[in-house]
């Protein structure tokens, strides 16, 4: 995998990629997260196809300028991002709030051949146990915290310790809880998705941890049923994040997918 960096809007941009073929998969990461989420499936992907994950403005060590984290900010910011690295025939995997970035993309972007959602946001308007403990450990980002909150998302709660110690570290950046709550108040005040799903006309994959606990699998149903000809996949041991905890079946599901 290599790091790099680029502009957008005036702001600079880190994004990680792998992989030399010319059919391009466009990562994006969850709120509070970092491409580094995807450490684990890039490489794996990468042997078919070129890989990127940006850190999204706001997050992991691109940019965090003071202004409105909204949905349509990122939209916008994927637009563009996208735009200057100049890829064609987007695959796009987003998880959670990238997830709802992924989907309003496609909704308002011709560009985008094929779409992957893992456990996205957009539907739950409500909050669970789980995010209300994610906001906490990013406002007082001591690994203990983080460890706690890291444990009641996975599956199996078995928590990365360098990741974990890379969390807190980010949130404790210049402007990061900003921007963390200012895209928890953007998500919150963004349509509901349940309405309009049924413009989504690409191939979707749409994959969720049974053991979520942060948005529960119910909302996988919704998605599912709003989502004409979608594939769901439950996956069974996993919790919020089954890129990170099984990232070898994970891929297995999704290159089958793109096969298809």
């Amino acid at each position: 995998m290599r790091q790099n960096f680029t502009t957008v809007d005036g702001y600079r941009v880190r994004y990680i990629e792998a992989g030399t073929s010319n059919k391009n998969i466009v990562c994006l990461h969850g709120l509070g997260a970092s491409a580094d989420r995807w450490s684990k499936t890039i490489p794996i992907l990468a042997k078919k196809y070129h890989v990127i994950a940006p850190d999204m403005i706001g997050f992991g060590y691109s940019d965090k300028p003071e202004i409105s984290y909204t949905v349509d900010f990122f939209v916008d910011f994927i637009k563009k991002f996208v735009e200057k690295l100049e890829m064609k025939n987007l695959i796009l995997v987003g998880a959670s709030l990238g997830g709802h970035v992924a989907l309003e993309t496609v909704l308002t972007y011709n560009n985008v051949e094929k779409l992957v959602l893992v456990s996205p946001a957009g539907i739950m308007k409500e909050s669970t146990p789980v995010l209300t403990h994610y906001i906490a450990a990013a406002i007082y980002p001591t690994f203990e915290n983080a460890k706690k909150v890291f444990q009641e998302m996975t599956g199996d709660g078995k928590v990365d310790e360098t990741y974990t110690r890379d969390f807190v570290n980010r949130m404790q950046l210049p402007n990061a809880k900003y921007a963390f709550m200012s895209s928890v108040l953007g998500s919150k005040a963004a349509p509901v998705l349940t309405d309009r799903l049924h413009r989504i006309k690409v191939p979707t994959l749409i994959m969720w941890g049974r053991k979520d606990a942060l948005i529960p699998v119910k909302f996988a149903r919704k998605f599912h049923a709003g989502i004409q000809g979608s594939k769901l996949v439950v996956m069974e041991e996993c919790g919020h994040t089954p890129y990170f905890e099984t990232p070898e079946r994970f891929c297995d599901i999704v290159l089958e997918f793109l096969r298809s």
